[in-house]
């Protein structure tokens, strides 16, 4: 974690090769719960960029550089929001972003849909706890959302998607 805070520092004072390097080890998971919070890998692609412009521009006001990777998940998760609230109607149909490729299934089909039956929110609190590995106590202070309500809505989302994707005998 010292070598972390080390390259918030650097990044800071305008150091953009470390900069690059903190972005190394969060891009995969900014962009996982950006994708399966949003509709489109165009929304995903546009709101992780848009938190790491944020994040380079404003590196320097972070206080704690041990709390960098709490810091730069705020951000996206702000980003979500935003474009969540120019949603205005569910896509039920198929459109360009989706790709069949040789690693079909109709599992992953059936929970993507699963996962689209989910309102917003719901979305970002499942792709933050499973895709993200944050607590609970990290998407309350994350999100702004007490932890105990966090683990609630949690334990309802797992609940409906499990209803959702267990078949009826």
């Amino acid at each position: 974690m010292n070598d972390l805070s080390n390259d918030v520092r650097l990044a800071g004072k305008g150091d953009t090769e470390a900069f690059a390097r903190l972005y190394g080890t969060v891009y995969e998971d900014l962009y996982h719960i950006a994708l399966n919070s949003l509709r489109s890998t165009h929304d995903a692609a546009d709101a992780v960029s848009d938190t790491i412009l944020d994040a380079f521009r404003y590196i320097k006001k972070l206080r704690s550089p041990d709390k960098f990777r709490s810091w730069i998940m705020t951000i996206l998760a702000a980003k979500i929001k935003r474009k969540q609230r120019t949603y205005f109607e569910p896509s039920e149909e198929l459109n360009e972003n989706t790709q069949l490729s040789d690693s079909f299934s109709y599992e992953s089909v059936e929970l993507r849909e699963a996962m689209e039956k989910l309102d917003e929110e719901s979305r970002l609190l499942l792709s933050m706890s499973v895709l993200g590995g944050y607590t609970s106590d990290e998407i309350s202070s994350l999100c702004g959302i007490n932890s105990a309500t966090v683990r609630s809505k949690l334990s309802r989302i797992k609940h409906k998607l499990r209803l959702e994707l267990t078949p009826e005998i």
